[in-house]
């Protein structure tokens, strides 16, 4: 057995935009890697190296950090099938069966699992590829958030350009965004252009122009 002691680490910085990681739950935190999907695509593991990142920002770590290409694109095909599965829960449709096989499938085969130490909850995998074996710990978190006793609250995003995953725990049932910090304040900044210079009304700089065009003939005459 690989003995793995999770500690966590720093995400190094590199070229490729910074992580989501403000979604309660794991699985939908890593969907969030692909994000504004109805708008531009943001893709936010372009490289294994990112992988390994992620994986570290979210105490997944089982051993070293040496994800390989196999790895990247592996990640990928989960992450569109949580996803893809996750809005036909959230659309009360019926999910691919292809995807519920890669989701089980390395659900099954993570040969991971938590023990207590003194002070902490720490990981312990028996798998030789660690990056698969993290995976396969997403895998098991979507299966309880997509076919638990939650599923019910599983909910897409109302912002047009995100599409993202999130669970509904507000007391009324009424949340609207995946992330209040991120499509909330977008929704919100949106909605005060919109009240400051509603359709048809100029807007600052237009304004601007025209009472310097006013000034402008008003001292020439």
């Amino acid at each position: 057995m690989v003995e793995v002691t999770v500690e966590s680490t720093e995400a190094s910085v590199t070229e490729a935009p910074p992580f989501r990681l403000d979604n309660e739950q794991i699985a939908f935190r890593f969907t969030a890697t692909l994000s504004d999907r109805s708008g531009t695509p943001v893709e936010r593991l372009p490289t294994p190296r990112r992988l390994d990142d992620w994986l570290a920002a979210n105490d997944l770590s089982l051993g070293p950090a040496d994800a390989t290409d196999a790895d990247l694109d592996l990640a990928r095909r989960l992450r569109e099938a949580i996803h893809r599965t996750g809005t036909a829960t959230a659309t009360n449709t019926a999910p691919d069966e292809a995807d519920l096989d890669l989701i089980n499938t390395l659900a099954r085969d993570s040969q991971t699992f938590p023990v207590l130490s003194k002070t902490r909850l720490r990981w312990y995998t028996r798998s030789k590829h660690p990056a698969r074996a993290a995976l396969g710990l997403i895998a098991q978190d979507a299966i309880i958030a997509l076919g638990g006793t939650r599923r019910d609250q599983v909910k897409m995003c109302e912002h047009p350009d995100c599409g993202g995953l999130y669970l509904d725990t507000s007391r009324g049932q009424n949340r609207r965004w995946c992330s209040m910090n991120t499509c909330g304040n977008r929704a919100k900044k949106a909605r005060f252009r919109h009240q400051s210079h509603p359709e048809g009304s100029p807007g600052p700089r237009a304004a601007s122009r025209r009472s310097a065009r006013k000034t402008a003939r008003t001292q020439t005459g």
